[in-house]
């Protein structure tokens, strides 16, 4: 299997090169970004690294996005949710049109499964650029999802216009529990089925088994027992939630602290009753956020329910990490953080590998 990271020379090579780029046109461009910025750096490092083969997430949207200056082999979308609604507009059929700016023109576009709505915008956009429409649940099956505190196993039938003759994968297993994550590998083994027709089912299981993405329901901590999920949304804060009821039951510790902008009286709705006690802070510094209207949702909430959970206000992100985890200590309860990937980072922090 490949490397995780690049050597430590090809990252100090980039960055003289990112400098000298930025050196040389300084009076001709407007200030870059740090998104701009890193961007570019990755896709130096990557040339120095010869690098074979990418897989590039855009960072926000994707018309604008400065990742969107690659010609892919093709582009993958998922589920359109509504965020950066004061960037991407504020209806499923603006942010949609906004992220369909990545297709290219004759190259294939691989959609998971989508409203209605955002699906007629995929389809007009696919059309006028020529590309191929894959359309998840039209192109795939998902048998026998089983989910434990280990990760996730899974059956899924590539149907016949995909693999050339069709190809079913049985119990495969990647080291992330949920159900969404089962979701999230079909749709990459499509996309990549669909790049390389030819890649063996030997790969395509190497590849799931070495699988790892920070903070996505990853368990850093045994006693006491901490995850951390850098859910932000509604629904991926709603999968957290029921991934982590299902496996480690209710009436844990929540630690809980998101950027400015997010639906706020949602989270609160969905994660209120499922702990005994809240912690509520910021989710570190880099990111705008207003605590202190976080708590007082979180509590708005907690009134209208029966077993009410105790919701303690810590802005400080420091000081709430070391009292969730004292507490966790001293009672014997699990620990969930989430709501932000900055807060996880933090969480982090006080784990250290």
């Amino acid at each position: 299997m490949g490397k995780s990271f690049f050597d430590e020379e090809i990252y100090t090579t980039a960055g003289k090169e990112l400098r000298d780029i930025i050196e040389l046109h300084t009076d001709k461009i407007e200030d870059p970004t740090f998104f701009e910025l890193f961007t570019l750096w990755f896709f130096l490092c990557t040339r120095q690294g010869d690098c074979e083969a990418m897989s590039v997430e855009t960072g926000m949207g994707g018309r604008l996005d400065a990742t969107n200056i690659l010609d892919p082999l093709l582009s993958v979308i998922t589920i359109i949710e509504p965020e950066h609604t004061e960037y991407l507009g504020d209806t499923i059929a603006a942010i949609a049109s906004e992220k369909a700016g990545i297709i290219k023109f004759k190259r294939p576009l691989v959609l998971a499964e989508q409203s209605d709505e955002a699906l007629e915008v995929f389809r007009e956009h696919a059309a006028r650029k020529e590309s191929p429409l894959i359309y998840f649940p039209e192109h795939t099956e998902l048998e026998n999802i089983r989910v434990d505190k280990n990760g996730t196993s899974f059956t899924l039938v590539l149907k016949n216009q995909v693999s050339g003759g069709g190809a079913v994968f049985r119990e495969l297993f990647l080291p992330t529990p949920g159900e969404v994550q089962a979701k999230n590998a079909a749709l990459s083994i499509l996309a990549v089925k669909t790049a390389y027709p030819e890649i063996q089912e030997s790969a395509v299981r190497e590849g799931l088994a070495g699988f790892t993405l920070p903070a996505r329901f990853e368990r850093i901590s045994e006693t006491p027992l901490v995850i951390i999920d850098g859910a932000h949304t509604g629904r991926s804060v709603d999968i957290c939630l029921k991934t982590f009821a299902s496996l480690y039951d209710s009436g844990g510790i929540l630690i809980f602290g998101c950027a400015e902008g997010k639906d706020v009286l949602l989270m609160a709705k969905l994660c209120v009753p499922l702990f005994s006690k809240i912690i509520i802070t910021k989710p570190g510094t880099f990111k705008e956020s207003r605590p202190k209207e976080i708590f007082d949702a979180f509590v708005r909430e907690a009134e209208k329910i029966t077993n009410q959970p105790e919701i303690l206000f810590l802005p400080e992100t420091e000081e709430a990490v070391d009292r969730t985890v004292n507490i966790a200590i001293e009672q014997g309860l699990s620990v969930l953080g989430t709501g932000s990937f900055y807060l996880a980072a933090e969480i982090r922090k006080r784990f250290p590998s």
